[in-house]
């Protein structure tokens, strides 16, 4: 699951009582602040305000075990678009444009390429903030999310040599919940935020693709004025990441597919650049493990860079 969410804008440094002030009323505002970029973040979004978020992704998976000798290219589109129900509950949907590419060598030798693009699965979730923390300079917010994958993209495609395997297809055609929590703990010079998150995956077609459980970490430092004076400049955030995603066997025909599901760490560096209302990103994922079961494709990295603006 992509990450997705609002924008958030470190103020200078004002004095104490002045700024005690300005953050308990921020979350009324539709100011632009740092937050995580692979995934949620537990800051609100404004009452009856909108942030929109688009962000692209490359992901290249080559390390193959099977001999087949596959490289999986995936570049994407990743639209979000939240609003603020309240200043507590706010909802988003989530909609990607995908354009995957499989190489690989066929049982016969000869070495072929099977793609497809298009509109994939639309995600709709909400989020609401069940404890909320305001001091001097900093604050910290506890929010859970539950919502639901809606089978969006194709999952029937087909080429010259019969129908695309499940994960080259755009869409599992299953209806799949998810949900998890979400900290937030901001201060003037840095954030961290933290995610847990389940996703149960149902079948479709004869086909299940394993269920997944997530922990992210993110932490945005400020590198970019060191010392804060007046007004309300630009900002350049360094990010740091974790991403860790187990997912189960993938099921066909009622068994579990040995060559599928296990494990992932990824350490994602990035940087961000804030202005008032905009925040441009930048983060590549580097698998430092992979403990897959079978044959399962392995990642090289994913590249995300976009920008985020409230509305």
């Amino acid at each position: 699951m992509i990450g997705v969410g609002e924008v958030v804008l470190k103020y200078p440094r004002l004095c104490w009582l002045g700024f005690a002030m300005v953050a308990v009323q921020l979350a009324m505002t539709e100011t632009s602040y740092a937050a995580p970029q692979t995934f949620n973040t537990a800051l609100p979004v404004a009452k009856g305000h909108f942030v929109f978020r688009e962000q692209f992704l490359y992901r290249k998976a080559s390390d193959d075990p099977s001999g087949a000798d596959r490289n999986l290219d995936v570049l994407g589109g990743i639209s979000v678009l939240g609003y603020g129900i309240t200043s507590d509950l706010a909802l988003f949907g989530v909609l990607p444009y995908l354009d995957k590419s499989l190489d690989l060598t066929m049982p016969g030798g000869q070495r072929s390429t099977r793609d497809t693009n298009g509109i994939g699965d639309a995600q709709f979730f909400s989020r609401y903030t069940i404890f909320q923390q305001d001091r001097r300079g900093s604050n910290f917010r506890i929010a859970p999310f539950i919502g639901l994958k809606l089978p969006t993209g194709e999952d029937d495609k087909g080429d010259g040599f019969g129908r695309l395997p499940q994960p080259l297809q755009l869409g599992s055609g299953s209806w799949d919940p998810f949900g998890g929590v979400i900290t937030t703990y901001q201060t003037l010079n840095y954030q961290v935020d933290a995610q847990v998150s389940y996703k149960a995956n149902t079948e479709a077609n004869g086909f299940e693709f394993g269920d997944e459980l997530r922990f992210d970490t993110s932490l945005q430092y400020r590198l970019l004025p060191r010392k804060l004076g007046t007004g309300v400049p630009d900002f350049l955030y360094g990010v740091i990441e974790t991403n860790l995603l187990h997912q189960a066997k993938n099921e066909t025909s009622g068994g579990n597919d040995p060559n599928s599901g296990g494990t992932t760490l990824f350490l994602s560096p990035g940087l961000q650049y804030v202005t008032r209302k905009w925040v441009f990103e930048a983060v590549v994922q580097l698998p430092v493990v992979q403990d897959f079961n079978g044959t399962a494709l392995e990642d090289d990295f994913i590249v995300r860079t976009g920008f985020r603006v409230n509305l």
